[in-house]
């Protein structure tokens, strides 16, 4: 026999079904934007992009110095990681992305400062806010751990602590915001899909800074040793190859035909570099090293970013060849023609590809060369002039700024190690610890 509900009874429930309804609303709306697909892919890139850094550029680094200095190398890396994560927690993020109101076109607001308000549920774009915190924070961690290789060998941790953190916070934010935070290169038109400026730019022209302010390496130029493990170079030279997926594909911020067209680049790119650095070293020395053609594909790598999405294959084709060829004349250029000891090609490297790369976008991200298009208006003149204005912009910004930083750093603890502690190596002086027990 069935139970008669009262009155009562069924007013709480209609009332209750009733509010269910309401507080369920914005959660489905909400689900209407978010992608799960979109979000695995960026999941899947931070790991790529942090897979990078760790262990990839480490062990690039690690294998090209001296057998007495592998380890500060690695420390180097992981203790920037670590710094970098933390600063980028609690006021990084906002200076780059954040609403900065009245000052929108130079820096971000205070308002998300230690991510407050960022929770779960709040969305940038189709995928969480707070995952879109940390793919950018693998961004902030792999930009000034790029310079640790202009100062390896001769340099004291605690200044490479001091520099990286006012870098990142003086230097990378700010640049992060005006490209990608809704600032004023954003909105003049500057086109840097993955960071050839906001990354590469400037951590090329103030690797170059500190290199010249720092001095060469005992024996520099004619009198170095040659790196002590090209094995360890070439293993994270293929990591930094997987990872850059994660790097140009995720910047699609989403599971689609950009994020796959960028991946395809990326990875044409990189190839071609490889071949063209080999073939170069090959007509010149009559041999072609393992060194060399992984720093041709790091070149291909460095340059394709900027241009990723907005190119097509013919497009990265011409780039890689590009990157191998001025990248490779160059880091011999900085060495022995104006005696910069940049140890491990930084800006060569990074600086002029990164710059390459955010020039050519402007031609060969037009449809008629197999690209995405120019927005509506514009020509490959005008775009690529508003390309120059980005890449100068930011490198006069990198160089001044980093030169204040650089100056304040070695009055706080100095910069530079002593003659007798560099011929010891810094593993054991500054770390207590040998790479190998020889």
């Amino acid at each position: 026999m069935k139970k008669r509900l009262s009155n009562h009874q069924v007013f709480v429930g209609v009332a209750t079904t009733f509010a269910l309804a309401l507080l369920s609303y914005p959660a489905a709306a909400a689900d209407v934007a978010f992608s799960g697909a979109d979000t695995a892919w960026i999941l899947t890139s931070t790991a790529l992009v942090l897979f990078m850094t760790l262990p990839g550029l480490a062990l690039f680094y690690g294998g090209l110095v001296r057998a007495n200095n592998v380890l500060s190398v690695l420390m180097h890396c992981f203790a920037i990681a670590c710094l970098a994560s933390i600063l980028w927690l609690i006021g990084g993020y906002a200076l780059a992305f954040g609403d900065g109101g009245g000052a929108q076109a130079w820096i971000g607001g205070a308002e998300k400062w230690f991510l407050l308000g960022i929770g779960p549920d709040v969305l940038s774009g189709s995928i969480p806010e707070i995952l879109f915190v940390m793919f950018q924070m693998t961004f902030a961690i792999i930009t000034p751990a790029l310079i640790v290789g202009a100062y390896v060998e001769r340099i004291k941790f605690s200044a490479v602590m001091l520099f990286s953190g006012l870098w990142l916070i003086l230097v990378y934010a700010p640049v992060c915001h005006w490209v990608w935070g809704g600032g004023w290169l954003s909105d003049l038109g500057v086109m840097d899909f993955a960071g050839g400026i906001v990354v590469h730019v400037t951590a090329g022209s103030s690797a170059l800074l500190l290199a010249k302010v720092l001095g060469g390496r005992r024996g520099f130029p004619k009198d170095l040793r040659p790196p002590h493990n090209p094995g360890m170079t070439m293993i994270g030279a293929a990591m930094l190859w997987v990872g850059w997926f994660g790097f140009n594909a995720g910047s699609a911020l989403a599971a689609d035909g950009s994020a796959s067209m960028a991946m395809l680049v990326t990875h044409i790119s990189a190839a071609t570099a490889s071949i063209t650095w080999a073939f170069l070293e090959w007509r010149r020395f009559g041999k072609s090293s393992l060194v060399g053609i992984v720093t041709g594909m790091v070149a291909g790598l460095a340059t394709i970013t900027p241009a990723s999405g907005f190119v097509g294959p013919l497009g990265a084709l011409f780039i890689g060849f590009a990157a191998g060829v001025l990248c490779h004349f160059c880091v011999e250029w900085v060495k022995q023609k104006i005696h910069i000891d940049d140890s491990l090609d930084v800006f060569a490297v990074h600086g002029v590809g990164g710059a390459l790369g955010t020039l050519l976008t402007a031609f060969f991200a037009a449809a008629s060369l197999g690209g995405m298009g120019l927005a509506e208006g514009t020509s490959m003149g005008s775009q690529f002039v508003t390309q120059l204005i980005g890449v100068v912009a930011v490198l006069v910004w990198s160089v001044v700024i980093s030169f204040v930083i650089i100056k304040v750093v070695s009055a706080i603890v100095g910069l530079r190690v002593e003659d007798e502690e560099e011929i010891e190596g810094l593993d054991l002086i500054a770390h207590g610890e040998r790479g190998y027990d020889l």
